[in-house]
């Protein structure tokens, strides 16, 4: 009984206090400075028959990459699938800048010789790293 009374009469004081209120801001702020480690994604569609087909253009198409590779505007490349892929359904690369993918788009022989069926550049933000 004595704990009966004793909440009780807490809770009576509490509800007797007069009210305060205490409010604490806290300031945040936020910055809209370009992102240092902005890349550029250059997604390829290829033709079913790309391993068939490629023999005469690859060469200058791995050697576009290289010479953007070596200036340090590409960062890397390669083909993409479905995992445990024999037939690549598209390739992958990462630019440092949006004009080096559009650059090698339009110097691309493997687009301009039909092994390319579609092709989209994306921006990418990198947050995580190793």
């Amino acid at each position: 009984m004595w704990g009966t009374s004793f909440a009780r009469a807490t809770v009576m004081a509490f509800m007797a206090r007069s009210p305060t209120t205490t409010v604490t801001s806290r300031s945040f702020t936020s910055t809209t400075t370009s992102l240092a480690a902005t890349q550029y994604l250059l997604k390829y569609d290829y033709i079913p028959d790309v391993l068939e087909k490629r023999g005469p253009y690859r060469e200058k198409h791995l050697g576009l990459a290289q010479k953007l590779i070596d200036e340090g505007r590409c960062l890397s490349g390669g083909p993409t699938g479905p995992v445990e892929m024999e037939v690549p359904t598209g390739a992958l690369f990462i630019f440092t800048d949006v004009e080096a993918a559009q650059q090698f788009v339009k110097e691309d022989p493997y687009v301009s010789g039909g092994i390319v069926t579609g092709h989209d550049i994306q921006e990418y933000n990198v947050v995580l790293q190793k």
